[in-house]
């Protein structure tokens, strides 16, 4: 979990990989007209997200069933949506990736083709609720390595990697 260019996708893509299971990202489960007004720099509401998270739900329900395990890479900025989530799944467990705004700001204006535009980034940080101590989770550094973060994602869960 994260805000927009924190490495959602870059650290789940490699935990799935360590992990040999499904990686699920996020983005593609936003419907057209949300992923239009992002791009427009305009935020999502909390109804905009709705169809987005029962999406999302729908298919950590499949990927468990299925394969018995997943990553997914999902803002996941405030509480109600990370509840959300967990009811699909209640063993569901988060790495928040955290950056100063400078860095997630610097790395926004590097990618191409992202439907997020840097504007929004204020508007996400605004928004995030970290995770609370009842929450299943950890907090992670951006500033340390992709490698790094996804060891201490595996370290901190104790998974078994294939």
């Amino acid at each position: 979990m994260g805000v927009s260019g924190s490495g959602k996708s870059s650290v789940g893509q490699q935990l799935a990989q360590a992990l040999r299971c499904p990686f699920i990202e996020g983005d593609a489960f936003h419907a057209p007209e949300n992923i239009a007004r992002m791009s427009a720099g305009i935020a999502l509401s909390d109804a905009d997200r709705a169809g987005w998270l029962s999406a999302l739900g729908e298919e950590i329900r499949r990927a468990r069933r299925q394969h018995g395990g997943y990553v997914l890479s999902c803002s996941a900025l405030k509480r109600q949506y990370r509840d959300s989530l967990r009811q699909a799944d209640p063993a569901l467990r988060f790495a928040h990736l955290h950056g100063e705004a400078a860095l997630l700001a610097q790395r926004m204006a590097g990618r191409n083709a992202h439907f997020m535009p840097p504007s929004l980034l204020l508007s996400q940080l605004a928004t995030l609720q970290p995770l609370e101590a009842d929450e299943a989770g950890i907090v992670l550094d951006i500033r340390n390595s992709t490698e790094q973060l996804v060891h201490r994602i595996l370290t901190q869960s104790g998974a078994a990697v294939r």
